[in-house]
């Protein structure tokens, strides 16, 4: 059963945000970035409360990706890609993202706490955060 409604155009959106952002950093590093965007969708809270759709998620703003404002964003979704972003909307969940809301790729280590929110793990390059089960339940 998937963790939330979508259609085609929608989850080559995603396709195409997992990519964007994580390429080199392999097909997990793709899935745990689509794993925190369905996250955002289930959220309803923090930043979040007001975002129901794959591509409001996406192209929010402030809030939303940095890809979204580069070429390569735009590119047509692969068929690989695409198959990633399915399996994250069918319910994949990987750690450090599987309760995360955010990432970032900083120039140094992982800071502890990223804008009040709890490191959760890094993978590569990307450091995932989570917000606590009180203020998010949904994610949990």
């Amino acid at each position: 059963m998937a963790r939330i409604r979508t259609n085609s155009r929608q989850t080559a959106l995603l396709a195409r945000l997992m990519r964007a952002e994580t390429e080199g950093e392999g097909e997990v590093g793709m899935i745990l970035v689509g794993v925190v965007g369905v996250n955002r969708v289930v959220a309803d809270c923090l930043d979040f409360e007001d975002i129901q759709t794959l591509q409001q998620m996406i192209f929010q703003s402030p809030g939303g990706f940095e890809a979204v404002q580069k070429p390569y964003f735009y590119q047509k979704a692969r068929e690989r890609d695409i198959r990633l972003a399915q399996r994250v909307i069918r319910g994949e969940r990987r750690d450090p993202a599987t309760n995360a809301l955010w990432f970032f790729q900083p120039t140094g280590t992982c800071p502890a706490t990223w804008f009040n929110q709890t490191l959760s793990g890094q993978y590569k390059s990307h450091c995932f955060y989570v917000p606590s089960p009180q203020e998010c339940p949904q994610v949990y």
